[in-house]
C-alpha cells in the first residue's frame, strides 16, 4: 500500500509539474507581447521581433541549412500566433467598425504568408533559390506590417473608446495565450 501511495504522489507531482511548466511557458511566450501595453503597440513589437528573425535568416548561407530550418520554424511559430491574434480579434473588430474591406485584404495577405512558409518548407534550405524566396517573403510582409501600423491600426484605435481599446488588448492577449 505504501508503494502505491508513493507512486500516486509521484504521479500527481509529475502532472502538477508538467502543467505548471506548460502555463509558465505560455506566460513567458505571451508575456513579452503583453508587457508592451496596448494591442497596437504589442502587435508592432511582434512585427519588429519577426523582422529580427528575418535578419538572422538573411545572414545565413547555403552551408547553414540546419540553422535556416530552425530559424524558419521559429519565424513560422511566431507569425502563426501573431496572425491568430489578428484574425480572431483585430480583424473582426475592424469589420465591426466599418473597416471590412481592409480587414479582408489583411486576412488575404495572411494566406500568402502561409504560402511562403509552405514554399520555403518544401524547398531545400541549401538551395540557391531559398534566400531570394525569403527576401521576397520579407518584402511582402514588410508592406503588410507598414499598412497595419501606419494606416489601419491607427484608424481602428481611433474609432474605439478607451474602454474598447482595453477590451481589444485583453482579448488579443487571451488569444495569444491559446497558441503560446
Amino acid at each position: 500500500m505504501r508503494a502505491n501511495t508513493r507512486s500516486g504522489v509521484a504521479v500527481a507531482a509529475g502532472v502538477a509539474l508538467g502543467l505548471s511548466a506548460h502555463w509558465l511557458r505560455k506566460a513567458a511566450v505571451q508575456g513579452a507581447s503583453a508587457a508592451t501595453g496596448a494591442w497596437d503597440t504589442a502587435l508592432a513589437a511582434e512585427h519588429a521581433a519577426a523582422l529580427r528573425v528575418f535578419d538572422l535568416i538573411e545572414r545565413t548561407d547555403t552551408q547553414q541549412s540546419a540553422q535556416r530550418k530552425v530559424l524558419l520554424a521559429s519565424l513560422k511559430y511566431a507569425i502563426a500566433r501573431h496572425a491568430f491574434q489578428e484574425e480572431n480579434v483585430i480583424y473582426t473588430m475592424m469589420r465591426d467598425h466599418g473597416l471590412t474591406e481592409a480587414a479582408d485584404h489583411l486576412n488575404h495577405d495572411h494566406g500568402y504568408v502561409k504560402q511562403y512558409f509552405f514554399d520555403l518548407g518544401e524547398m531545400p534550405a541549401d538551395s540557391p533559390e531559398w534566400l531570394p524566396k525569403v527576401q521576397e517573403f520579407r518584402t511582402m510582409i514588410v508592406e503588410h506590417m507598414r499598412e497595419e501600423e501606419d494606416e489601419l491600426f491607427p484608424r481602428l484605435r481611433g474609432s474605439l473608446s478607451e474602454a474598447q481599446n482595453r477590451h481589444v488588448t485583453v482579448a488579443m492577449h487571451r488569444e495569444g495565450v491559446k497558441l503560446a
